[in-house]
């Protein structure tokens, strides 16, 4: 969305090695997200947050890998999403997937405030590869 990495690329090169992807789904404001599986081509509608998703016929997954778009992050795995919350009331209620933030090298910024809420992520991959994040 706007001007966030775009996952594409990485979802193609996830599909050639045989991987199996979902995407998120809002469906409250005020709830986790749940994850639909989902492949290239395959129908989406908007969801809750107005984000394209897989269709409610989709199968439910519990994914093991989290990757996800944000604004700005920072060494010790903060980051700055669009403000709705939802990533981290998900990562709270799955605090067993590895969490991925996918940005550009330029939105590195130095010491992002946390609040206690606020899930760290585990590493940050750019178009410089990955940066593993180290938490204090």
């Amino acid at each position: 969305m706007g001007s966030e990495l775009d996952p594409e690329p990485l979802a193609r090169a996830l599909i050639d090695q045989g991987r199996v992807l979902c995407l998120p789904v809002v469906q409250a404001r005020d709830a986790p997200m749940i994850f639909r599986r989902w492949s290239p081509g395959d129908p989406l509608e908007v969801d809750v947050a107005g984000c394209p998703a897989p269709l409610p016929l989709a199968e439910m997954v519990t994914p093991d890998l989290v990757i996800t778009p944000l604004l700005a992050f920072d060494a010790e795995g903060g980051r700055l999403g669009q403000g709705g919350g939802y990533y981290d009331r998900t990562f709270a209620a799955s605090a067993e997937a590895t969490r991925i933030g996918l940005a550009y090298s330029g939105q590195l910024l130095a010491g992002l405030p946390i609040e206690p809420h606020d899930a760290r992520l585990h590493g940050i991959l750019t178009e410089t590869g990955l940066h593993r994040c180290i938490w204090r």
